[in-house]
């Protein structure tokens, strides 16, 4: 009797339990088969309002680019005595505005431009300040772009990205990539615009489609969400009881044996 029960609960257990699909798991399953002449073209972060940079002006002459630099120029010590050392560069924050305050030149709009547009920007702006022979270079650094990768991957995290550039499958990758569990085909993308406005957009993994979007670069403060598969979820549902049907299980498999030895 324990022989003939003994396959049922199994073939039970493996019902609760389940599997994923091999289908719905691998990335790009039409690679081969579709054209990627949309994504011929380069990526440029734009600025948006509450974004973080860094700017620095150099010329021949330091001394005419000091008043454009924002530069903690020394520290005080524990002592209350200030030292020689140089500090850091005091970060410029972008307002709801789109407004950056420039010193010397004033309130600057770059909400909506690229790092190589803002440079050009600050260059005309001050150029009247300073001397003909001058040829100031101006560095801007994005240093606040960072994405949120949460949901069925292996390390949800805030993921930096470095360079200003970072696709979707970087991001998760960064993350550790997704998890068996993980929807692949129905990856939620929420971001927010240079007016506050959320947006969501649903993105497939297994599309390779997906290298043709433009939603595969993220932008900053994007929110990648890998939402469960129905494998995940049934088992999460049982995992709190999964125990107390196996106690069932066992004990109405004692109790049959029970009865059919004493009928026997």
């Amino acid at each position: 009797m324990k022989k003939f029960l003994l396959p049922i609960v199994v073939v039970m257990m493996a019902m609760m339990t389940g599997c994923s699909s091999y289908k719905q798991v691998p990335y790009f399953q039409n690679a081969d088969s579709i054209s990627y002449s949309a994504s011929k073209k380069l990526f440029d972060a734009r600025i948006m309002p509450k974004d973080i940079l860094t700017i620095t002006v150099r010329t021949t002459d330091a001394q005419a680019s000091a008043p454009f630099n924002l530069i903690v120029n020394r520290a005080m010590s524990s002592t209350g005595e200030l030292s020689g050392t140089y500090g850091s560069m005091i970060p410029y924050l972008v307002e709801n505005d789109g407004t950056i305050e420039f010193p010397i030149v004033g309130k600057i709009h770059v909400q909506g431009l690229t790092k190589a547009e803002v440079q050009d920007l600050i260059r005309q702006k001050i150029a009247p300040y300073l001397a003909k022979e001058e040829n100031p270079i101006v560095k801007v650094m994005l240093t606040s772009y960072r994405v949120t990768v949460m949901g069925e991957v292996a390390k949800p995290s805030v993921v930096r990205v470095e360079g200003e550039k970072m696709s979707i499958l970087e991001a998760i990758a960064s993350a550790g990539d997704l998890t068996i569990y993980g929807k692949r085909e129905n990856v939620l993308l929420i971001r927010e615009n240079a007016d506050g406005q959320k947006e969501t957009h649903r993105i497939n993994l297994n599309d390779a489609n997906l290298i043709n979007s433009p939603y595969y670069y993220v932008q900053q403060n994007d929110v990648i969400y890998v939402e469960p598969n129905a494998t995940k979820a049934k088992n999460s549902s049982m995992g709190q009881s999964t125990s107390i049907w196996i106690s069932v299980i066992g004990s109405l498999v004692s109790v049959i044996t029970l009865v059919y030895n004493i009928a026997r």
